[in-house]
């Protein structure tokens, strides 16, 4: 098993991690990654860039050697609409959109009020990809999230931090498993993510590997593995 893809990486710009552009995109080309994403949060989390930041792309290279860059967004969930803390105007000059639920950006609720807040989120056409739905703090209705993530044709995030039992969101494991076993009933697309935000850990999928061949998880449902199916979590141009 080995990823080509890794989406879900943070800078210095995010304000809490601890590497650069450059550290990163290193760090992928050693890991023999075809691509990689760079997925600030958004302006919503404590700490951020603000919007500005998001908009001044054009400088950056899409290649660097071999390796594809690409420019992307961890959005806050911060109601039960599934509303995002990013303007249309920004979706449109974004290659991609992660969104996810974070406790200093709303307060959890009840199970279907939780559920409603992801599924609405899905419903925005700019996003693709859900960002660790594996939190007790955010506890989901996992039947509904998969079969809605099938119906819109979104991709759910295995997130190799949540399976770090430092990781300050809670249940990452148990909740995984429950997730993945209903993509395997729906046939419901995921896709890994480091959630790095130390350039050494991009691209880094050890735990992810472990527990997916442990489960024997169905290759052809994970979107790293096939650079042909990257298009389905990207903004179309």
């Amino acid at each position: 098993m080995k990823a080509l893809v890794d989406l879900h990486t943070h800078t210095v710009a995010s304000g809490h991690a601890y590497s650069t552009w450059n550290e990163n995109v290193k760090a992928a080309q050693k890991k023999g990654l075809k691509v990689l994403g760079i997925s600030e949060h958004a302006p919503m989390m404590p700490g951020t860039c603000k919007e500005i930041y998001f908009s001044n792309f054009k400088v950056l290279p899409e290649y660097v050697g071999e390796l594809r860059v690409l420019n992307g967004i961890e959005a806050n969930i911060y109601d039960f609409h599934g509303n995002i803390d990013v303007s249309e105007e920004l979706c449109l000059k974004l290659d991609y959109i992660i969104a996810s639920l974070h406790t200093v950006c709303i307060e959890s609720g009840s199970v279907a009020q939780n559920t409603a807040a992801v599924i609405g989120a899905m419903r925005n056409p700019y996003v693709k990809i859900i960002g660790h739905p594996d939190d007790d703090q955010f506890p989901l209705d996992y039947e509904e999230i998969v079969q809605a993530a099938k119906a819109e044709k979104v991709a759910l995030e295995l997130n190799d931090s949540s399976l770090n039992p430092l990781c300050a969101r809670k249940g990452g494991e148990k909740n995984i498993r429950k997730l993945l076993e209903k993509c395997v009933d729906h046939k419901t697309k995921i896709i890994m993510g480091t959630d790095s935000h130390y350039c050494d850990e991009v691209g880094r999928f050890r735990d992810t590997y472990k527990l997916l061949e442990e489960i024997k998880f169905p290759e052809k449902l994970i979107i790293n593995m096939d650079l042909q199916q990257l298009p389905y979590v990207l903004r179309k141009h």
